[in-house]
């Protein structure tokens, strides 16, 4: 028995109350509350119960088995950087390149680039240690370099490729990858600087942060910002190659699907096959260990251990996600929601659908605290209406989405509590730098994506 519209919303607006209670209230973890909230999903919408089942089964498989690879890889790739000593060697590159005037904008492009492999905390903490030297050397405010940093670190995280959460959404709504990196790297960028540079800047500027560089931290040593680049070392421009370089061979296959008209010439098939995002990866990963690994104190097989532990956990959180919209997707609540807008224009709907999808990833993000887990629950959610709504496009619908996973962190943030103790601010500090700059950061990515709407069906892969 099929379900009418207002049922099927009603059923929805439970299953997503059901998650957020579960997670928020009760504490359960991400895994089995989308599991649960599945079954709930499937049960008031009145799916049979073996229906129930296989779709949460298919829907776990079928999401790990297309996303599997590139995220242990993409965990790999950045566990390699970061025991080299490339994440450093980046940040003092940067800081050479722009001089310590334009500092913040040094740290800030640091943390973008940096957070494309390595994970926020592991990158933050990291990093953390030269903003000191570099606040107290240049008479840098503090939490301008801090702003700088974090929103850096957590835009590139939300938004691009191949960090979990942005791979999830581009994978849910079966996105062309490379068209999808490329337009999420252009916004990515603008958030990042408005949201991490301008903003902080302007953080920096008030009683009580402009004269606090680093006051916190007597006990820091003196050491010259120059000394964090080490002569033994891996160069900063060969981390930068490494982070970069599967990025240009998947834009170098879309690039080629989009400009050989003969799909049978071998060319062709070498560069399809090698734009592919596992085997792009896996071309990164093999360079990086070749070039690195005389930098790494432990084995490869140790290194490549670690990593599996820190992709479990993401692991089962996408898995639980992909059976929660597979189950959404069965109930038939993307079909009808589309017969009811087949009114819309193009233009319009593509509008409506960005700030919807922005609004409830936001939703999500501040109500539970993860960035993936909001971008695989409403890419979830998202994916059987954008498939069968025409005259949109789905790469910025999924960039809006990944928007709303930037700003809005509240206490109950992983993230949110690393800003604060490590770098010794009040909640008031951290508010400022990293709630309020992130909302800036993802609110700004959000306008340059209302922009861009306007070209869909004019730019390319839009």
């Amino acid at each position: 028995m099929t379900a009418s519209l207002g049922w099927l919303l009603g059923s929805f607006a439970v299953a997503i109350f059901f998650v957020l209670i579960t997670i928020v209230v009760f504490k359960v973890h991400p895994f089995l509350s989308l599991l649960l909230g599945s079954i709930v999903m499937g049960l008031c919408s009145k799916m049979a119960f073996n229906d129930i089942s296989a779709k949460i089964a298919s829907g776990f498989g079928g999401t790990l088995g297309s996303i599997g690879i590139i995220i242990v890889l993409g965990i790999i790739l950045g566990e390699l950087l970061h025991q080299s000593g490339c994440t450093g060697q980046i940040a003092g590159l940067l800081l050479r390149i722009t001089g310590e005037k334009r500092a913040p904008f040094a740290i800030n492009l640091t943390g973008f680039i940096v957070s494309i492999p390595v994970f926020f905390d592991a990158a933050f903490i990291l990093l953390l240690s030269l903003i000191k030297q570099v606040s107290r050397k240049g008479k840098i405010p503090f939490i301008t370099l801090v702003t700088a940093l974090a929103i850096g670190l957590i835009t590139t995280h939300a938004v691009v490729i191949p960090t979990p959460g942005p791979l999830i959404v581009a994978n849910n709504l079966n996105l062309n990858l490379g068209y999808f990196l490329f337009y999420s790297l252009i916004v990515a960028i603008a958030g990042s600087l408005v949201g991490g540079v301008v903003y902080g800047r302007l953080i920096g500027s008030l009683p009580g942060n402009a004269t606090d560089f680093a006051n916190n931290f007597d006990d820091l040593e003196e050491n010259p910002v120059s000394q964090t680049v080490s002569k033994d070392g891996p160069s900063g421009e060969l981390g930068i190659f490494l982070i970069f370089l599967p990025i240009v061979i998947i834009l170098a296959g879309t690039i080629a699907a989009a400009t050989i008209a003969d799909k049978t010439s071998t060319s062709y098939r070498v560069l399809a096959f090698l734009g592919d995002k596992n085997i792009a990866l896996l071309i990164g990963v093999l360079v990086a260990y070749l070039l690195l690994h005389g930098h790494i104190r432990t084995s490869f097989s140790e290194l490549i251990s670690k990593c599996g532990e820190h992709a479990g956990a993401i692991f089962i959180i996408t898995g639980a996600g992909g059976a929660f919209g597979s189950v959404i997707n069965a109930t038939g609540i993307g079909k009808a929601l589309v017969e009811s807008m087949s009114g819309w224009t193009g233009t319009s709907a593509g509008l409506l659908l960005i700030i919807v999808c922005f609004a409830i990833s936001q939703i999500l993000r501040a109500a539970q605290g993860s960035t993936t887990v909001a971008l695989v629950t409403t890419s979830s959610i998202m994916a059987p209406i954008v498939a069968r709504l025409s005259g949109v496009s789905p790469v910025l619908i999924g960039l809006a989405i990944c928007a709303g996973g930037i700003g809005c962190s509240l206490p109950n943030d992983s993230g949110f509590w690393v800003v604060n103790r490590f770098s010794r601010f009040s909640i008031k500090q951290t508010m400022q730098c990293w709630t309020i700059g992130g909302t800036i950061s993802g609110l700004t990515v959000l306008a340059c994506l209302v922009v861009l709407n306007f070209f869909a069906g004019v730019l390319p892969g839009l």
